[in-house]
């Protein structure tokens, strides 16, 4: 079983626009903007949708960067997250209901209070690199086990 997911990083310079999650899944953590694509709805749809409700602002163009899926030990369910990069949008990011966006240099983000997989997909992120990959996590902190490669044709 899989849940179709999106999320987007939106960059202006070198920095990156990433939202505190104020409730639910993620809540307390530092990420990019996104969530499940609604029956009917594309998947650059969705990341559109998503971001000008969580943070909003309009996107433009969007690129998508990766793809990742993630399982976490005891849930048979799996996350498929499609990742993007935007520098097209227009507006000003605004605190909305789910999140409190905040713009961070790309050299100082804050990992420590981001999801552990960043770590590890962000760096091909940052350099432009497309990337696929696959974690699993023994609980929502900790990667117990992780699959991670350069992708051209994502």
């Amino acid at each position: 079983m899989s849940k179709l997911l999106t999320l987007c990083l939106i960059r202006k310079d070198t920095k990156i626009l990433l939202g505190l999650k104020k409730r639910g899944f993620g809540e307390g953590k530092w990420n990019g903007f996104g969530g499940k694509v609604e029956k009917g709805e594309s998947i650059e749809e969705a990341t559109k949708r998503e971001v000008e409700e969580e943070a909003c602002i309009r996107l433009g163009n969007i690129e998508k960067a990766g793809i990742l899926e993630f399982e976490f030990e005891g849930n048979p369910e799996t996350l498929e997250v499609h990742i993007f990069g935007a520098v097209d949008f227009s507006g000003e990011p605004k605190e909305s209901d789910e999140m409190v966006p905040q713009w961070f240099d790309e050299k100082e983000l804050p990992f420590d209070k981001m999801w552990p997989d960043d770590r590890h997909w962000m760096p091909l992120f940052l350099t432009g690199r497309k990337f696929t990959g696959k974690f699993f996590f023994n609980n929502l902190n900790e990667i117990i086990d992780l699959r991670l490669s350069e992708c051209n044709n994502i």
